[in-house]
């Protein structure tokens, strides 16, 4: 058995733009891309709060700014 802090991991996407991290050298779920960045659970998850600043998904912020204008 693996040492979950032995583990790498991805940190996936959709495509309404919610992150996620994925065990590395699973298949993803459908719906899921890889945005790029894999390493450590934390280092995945600092990169996560780095770059998802704004939690609504895409269509709700599309629909809210097409509303605005």
């Amino acid at each position: 058995m693996t040492d979950s802090g032995d583990l790498r991991y991805l940190v996936v996407r959709n495509d309404e733009e919610q992150y996620s991290i994925w065990p590395e050298g699973r298949d993803l779920p459908a719906g899921w891309h890889a945005e790029g960045t894999s390493g450590s659970r934390e280092e995945c998850l600092e990169h996560i709060e780095a770059v998802w600043t704004d939690m609504r998904p895409l269509s709700l912020r599309i629909r809210m700014e097409s509303a605005d204008v």
